[in-house]
């Protein structure tokens, strides 16, 4: 199953993101569901995240999320997980 991490940060939180990304990224190639990722953008700020979960079900995907350093941090104002399908890619 295919789900869609949109995480939007807290207004600030710069060097939050800043100061996690490196467990982050670690989380993200420990796990091994994320298929894709990046940051989300206003112009070259980045606002947010979006993280496309390969798991077996929404409660794994709200396990993953939980766990995320980023969001151990506090870096989120919300984070929604959506079910997705590719279709293009």
């Amino acid at each position: 199953m295919l789900i869609a991490l949109i995480a939007k940060d807290k207004d600030g939180a710069l060097q939050t993101r800043k100061d996690n990304r490196a467990d982050h990224l670690a989380y993200i190639e420990q796990t091994g569901v994320v298929s894709q990722a990046g940051p989300l953008l206003d112009g070259d700020a980045m606002i947010g995240s979006l993280v496309i979960l390969e798991v077996e079900d929404m409660t794994a995907a709200q396990t993953w999320a939980d766990n995320d350093p980023y969001a151990k941090a506090g870096l989120f104002k919300s984070v929604e997980l959506i079910p997705w399908k590719k279709v293009i890619g």
